[in-house]
Order: structure tokens, then sequence, then C-alpha cells
């Protein structure tokens, strides 16, 4: 999981200098992001309906490979086409590592233990977000692009070879649902496509095709116990708050990613030395909030520790995208700290009742739809960027990008004020 996140660091902070070396424009380069976090999107659920098939650790185990091996192909793309057909092959292999990382630590730990294990999770994901952005600016000023995937070469094989000590887990299906999976890739790549020409007439109709299909997947897979799309688990009023919370929060997050090098590299000047300084005190103060927040979460309830980090990751967007900013990059600084705090509030509380509202043999489900709904908020935050990019100023689209941020941010906070009683945050029993 390391692994995945690094990847996302590396390749956040290099878009400009990949965008000049392979000759595209800064919105064309967003495709490197949006491209991966597509294959993503569209992964995340069929990893989880096939693992409980073939079960979940030879599914997690072949998404570590496919990941290693679209990494290296990444580094020798010639051209921004076969970066992006790399970046899709990357995402589809982390879309089983994504689905599957906490349900294998559900498994191996228990529920009893879970809540604290995916606050270590967020640790861990904060620390390579953290190192990601300072690791890149580093090799880009010795190095050319290329080398920010070959450098992970190391880790590659680390992961490779102690993912084979993860816990097996007994298959719980005996088909796999192809025309289930073929209805969500296409209802999928539809919406994708229909928010990525939204300027063009086919838009409403890509829309309305991913609509219509939408519906009749959701009627196909209404009489199934385990359906692709977690139909049971979102009747269940804990979890679906969750999860539209969890999209808002992760549009917020991918804005101000995304938006903060940008705003210091195109509109101030800065090289990815100094972007990178300004970014690492958001995944800092994640790493520091994340190692208490469970703690925080079982003493004032998830919902009200939801709220308050929404709201803080609002305020931190919105403070740096509205304060004058001369010749420091301070101001800077304290807004992505800020929104790093309210992130690292909002995201294990929110995990955790996600993950504690599904009974145990839905784990990957639960896994699947988590990991959805952070790519359709990543996705989403990505794309405004893009057309923020296109339709305004480099100096401009970049404030009015944690503008966004700043918005989506307190609607985060709002979904999780729907309230989120206690008891659900009880775990779940397994059916039958």
């Amino acid at each position: 999981m390391a692994l995945v996140v690094l990847d996302a660091g590396l390749v956040n902070v290099a878009l400009p200098v990949m965008a000049a070396s392979l000759r595209v424009t800064p919105a064309q380069a967003i495709l490197t992001v949006s491209a991966y976090q597509t294959a993503l999107v569209i992964g995340l659920l069929p990893s989880a309906h096939v693992a409980e098939k073939f079960g979940y650790k030879r599914m997690f185990l072949a998404g570590v490979n496919l990941f290693s091996a679209a990494s290296i192909l990444c580094g020798f793309a010639p051209t921004l086409g076969v970066l992006v057909a790399a970046r899709m092959l990357q995402g589809l292999g982390g879309a089983a590592i994504m689905a599957l990382g906490i349900a294998l630590l559900r498994v191996a730990l228990g529920n009893e233990q879970i809540g604290r294990a995916i606050g270590w999770n967020a640790l861990n994901v904060a620390m390579c977000s953290a190192a990601g952005p300072i690791v890149g600016a580093l090799i880009l000023s010795i190095a050319p692009w290329p080398w920010l995937f070959f450098t992970k070469l190391p880790l590659i094989v680390v992961a490779l070879t102690t993912s084979v000590a993860l816990p097996e887990v007994a298959s719980s299906r005996s088909r796999i649902d192809h025309a289930g999976i073929t209805l969500h890739a296409s209802i999928a790549g539809l919406f994708l496509a229909a928010a990525g020409i939204a300027q063009s007439g086919w838009a409403a109709l890509a829309a309305s095709l991913a609509v219509g299909l939408a519906v009749l997947l959701i009627r196909r897979e209404r009489a199934r116990e385990a359906p692709i799309w977690p139909i049971d688990l979102l009747g269940q009023r804990a979890f679906r708050v969750s999860v539209m919370a969890s999209v808002c929060c992760f549009i917020a997050q991918s804005a101000g990613m995304l938006a903060f090098p940008l705003y210091l590299q195109l509109a101030l000047g800065y090289g990815p030395f100094g972007a990178s300084i300004v970014m690492i005190c958001w995944p800092l103060t994640v790493a520091t909030t994340s190692s208490v927040a469970n703690c925080l979460a079982e003493q004032l309830g998830s919902a009200r520790l939801c709220i308050a980090g929404g709201s803080l990751l609002g305020l931190g967007l919105l403070f740096s995208a509205l304060w004058p900013v001369g010749q420091s990059i301070i101001p800077l600084a304290i807004g992505a700290a800020l929104s790093g705090l309210g992130f690292g509030l909002f995201q294990v509380p929110n995990n955790r009742t996600m993950f504690l509202s599904a009974p145990p043999d839905r784990s990957a489900a639960a896994g699947g739809m988590q990991g959805t709904a952070r790519l359709i908020g990543q996705t989403t935050g990505a794309l405004a960027i893009g057309l923020l990019l296109t339709g305004a100023s480099a100096a401009a689209a970049p404030r009015l990008g944690l503008a966004l941020g700043a918005i989506f941010g307190v609607i985060a906070a709002l979904v999780s004020a729907m309230g989120i009683a206690e008891h659900h945050e009880r775990p779940a029993q397994p059916r039958g």
C-alpha cells in the first residue's frame, strides 16, 4: 500500500516538469493523474468481487504484480499516450491493492483491532504521502522524470517478496458475474467520459447512457446476495452516510493536492523543491492526527470528529486560496498544514464507521466501496482542476481550485452532520 501512495506523491509534484519534457500543456499532463484514477474507479468493485471467488490473497498479489510491471513501463514511456496507457494499467493493479488491503487487515486482526489498524494504515499513507513530494523533488533535481518510476524498484522488490506472508481467506463465491462486471465498467467509463467532455454536446448522451445502464445493473443486482455494487451495504444508514461524506472529502483533498503545487510552480514561480516544502506540511499533519484519531473517535463519536475534520479541511483550503501571498510561502504552508489536520481527523473515524458497518464476510465489498468513494472524489477533483486550467489563466486556476476544495470540505462536514448514531459503530455480526 505504501508503494501505491508513494507513486501518487511522486507524479503530482512532477506534473509541470513532465508536461515540459513531453511537450504538452499542464492541462494535458493532468491526464496522467485522471487516467490512473479512472482505472482505479473501474477496477475497485470488480476486484473485490473476483477476490471472493479466487481468494483475497491471490487477487492482492496479482494487483501488486500488475502495478509493479506497469510502473516500469511508465519509466520507459516515450510519449504522453504511452504514459497514460501505462498509468491505466497501474490503476488496475492498484485497484486490487486498495480494495483488499483493509479487508486483509480485518481478517488478520479481527474486529477488535480493526479501528486501530485503520489508524496505523492512515499513518502509513500519510508518511508515504509526505515522503512522495520530497523524494520526487530530490529525484527531479538530479535526474529526468522517468527516474521517478525507476527508483521505486527496491520498494517493488520488497512488496513482491513480503506480500506472500498475507493470510489466506477461503473463497465465498462459486461464480464470477461477468455480465455485471461488464455493465459496471461501461457505466464508470461513460460517466468519466461525460465528465472529461463536459463542454461537448456528447456529454449529455454519455451521461444518459450511463444512468440507463446503472438502473439496469441495480435491478439485476438487487436479487443477488452479494452484488458487485454493494447495494446491501448502502442500505445501512451509517455506511451510506460515510460513503457520501468520503466522496466529498476526497474531492476537496484531490483539488487541494493538485492545486497547491500548480499554484506554487505556475503562478508563483517556485520550483519542484519549493512546492514540496509546502506540500509536505499536509501529510505530516495527517500523520500526526491519524495516530490519535481512532481514540478520539471512540471517546467523542465518529460523526462529531468527521464534522470537525471536514470543517478544518475546508478552512485550510479557503485560507490558502484567499491569503494574499507575496514572497513568502509560509501562509500557504500553514494552510496546507491546517488542511492536513482536518483530513486526518476526518478519514480515520469515517473509514472506521464504514468498515464496522459491514459484516466480516463483506469486508472486500466494503473495501471496494471505500476505495471507489475515494477515487470518485479524487477523479472528480482532478477533472475539475483540469477544466479550470483550460478555462482560466495559470495564475487564477489553482486558487479557484483551492476554493472549490474548500467548498467540498465543508459539504463533507455537513453530510457527516446528518448523524451517525453510536450503535451503528458496533461491529456487525456475520450473516446467517
